[in-house]
């Protein structure tokens, strides 16, 4: 393996072009984002597909559009709103740091993003790989992408054995991105080059069993010489897994109302409608009337799985009683179904519902 950091020599002169050349041939082009230069689509398509697939992104791409056609709009939606379409993606910090973006471009840039990365990367919830991307794609700016499918690639191609948990070595894979892009006068191929170097991690370059047959440019990839390109990138420290018991006090009135309040604005789904939760099952008695605490009935608990912890969810029911509570209250289904909810806790109304 190449040691970390001297892959600079070995930049391959016409990787841009062989780059551009297979994207225009066989790159993707049939995605809602694509072959556009509106950033306000770009800008959403790149802060949604963060830590998600495709094919979960394509439902809420169109109906987010559907109800803000534009920055302005998505601007002037109430947060409510926005976390109710966004519902089931996950990661809601996004989703907050997107309606904050939103006002701050009416705010500050008249309803119009800025030009370049500079400037975007100045937005809440864009960082330097999506003010890339929004540069590169609506106004050809020449400005290197390095999301974790271009990580991919890049350090396959370069042999690059610099540690990408160590922040030296993640900006020395930037530079080295950097020099790899078609030259400023070529400003038509930088949309294509960076569309092209994102499909080749999305659909040849893949972490495990990569297509290196059908790549562009295996010849030149010191990772497929090396006869092992699954070892890059290197990444030593990893995220420690833990586990989190929650019991979750389903409420119900006659009307089949559920009892539903907001979160604090930090902390575990913060900002979003949830079923009360508790600790521990005791803590949740305490909320009910003494005379309620018997009827409380214990379902099936689940585990739902986050990034980097699983959560034991202990649901317990309550039918015909109103929990003591100043912050929550009773919302029917045609309006929960609307609100942004953690995703166990839709799935478990809508297991409920269907009984």
């Amino acid at each position: 393996m190449a040691a970390a950091g001297s892959p600079g020599s070995q930049v391959p002169p016409d990787f841009a072009a062989q780059v551009v050349s297979w994207q225009r041939s066989h790159g993707r082009s049939e995605l809602p984002w694509q072959n556009t230069r509106d950033p306000y689509r770009v800008w959403l398509s790149e802060v949604m597909l963060q830590q998600t697939q495709v094919t979960t992104v394509l439902g809420y791409f169109a109906r987010f559009l559907e109800r803000f056609p534009d920055v302005k709009a998505l601007a002037a939606g109430t947060e409510d709103e926005v976390f109710g379409l966004w519902s089931g993606l996950g990661y809601y910090s996004r989703a907050r740091n997107m309606h904050r973006c939103a006002q701050e471009v009416v705010e500050r840039f008249g309803g119009e993003f800025p030009h370049t990365a500079a400037e975007l990367v100045t937005l809440p919830g864009i960082g330097r790989s999506t003010s890339a991307a929004i540069a590169a794609f609506c106004f050809g700016e020449r400005v290197a992408i390095l999301d974790g499918n271009v990580k991919r690639v890049l350090t396959r191609v370069l042999g690059f054995g610099g540690d990408m948990s160590s922040t030296a070595q993640e900006r020395a894979l930037w530079d080295l991105a950097t020099q790899l892009l078609p030259p400023a006068e070529e400003r038509e191929a930088i949309a294509s080059y960076t569309q092209g170097v994102m499909d080749l991690g999305a659909t040849v370059c893949l972490p495990r069993k990569p297509s290196c047959m059908i790549c562009p440019v295996n010849k030149t990839c010191v990772g497929l010489r090396e006869g092992a390109p699954e070892r890059y990138p290197v990444k030593t420290r990893k995220l420690k897994r833990s586990a989190q018991s929650l019991w979750v006090l389903l409420a119900r009135d006659a009307e089949g109302r559920v009892w539903l309040e907001k979160r604090p604005a930090k902390g575990i789904w913060a900002g979003l409608h949830c079923l009360p939760v508790f600790d521990s099952r005791d803590d949740l008695l305490a909320v009910l009337p003494s005379a309620a605490q018997r009827g409380a009935q214990d379902l099936p608990p689940f585990v739902h799985v986050l990034t980097h912890k699983d959560l034991h969810m202990h649901p317990v029911l309550l039918e015909g009683v109103q929990p003591q509570s100043d912050i929550a209250r009773w919302v029917e289904a045609e309006e929960w179904r609307r609100l942004g909810l953690p995703a166990p806790v839709r799935k478990l109304l809508e297991s409920v519902s269907a009984v």
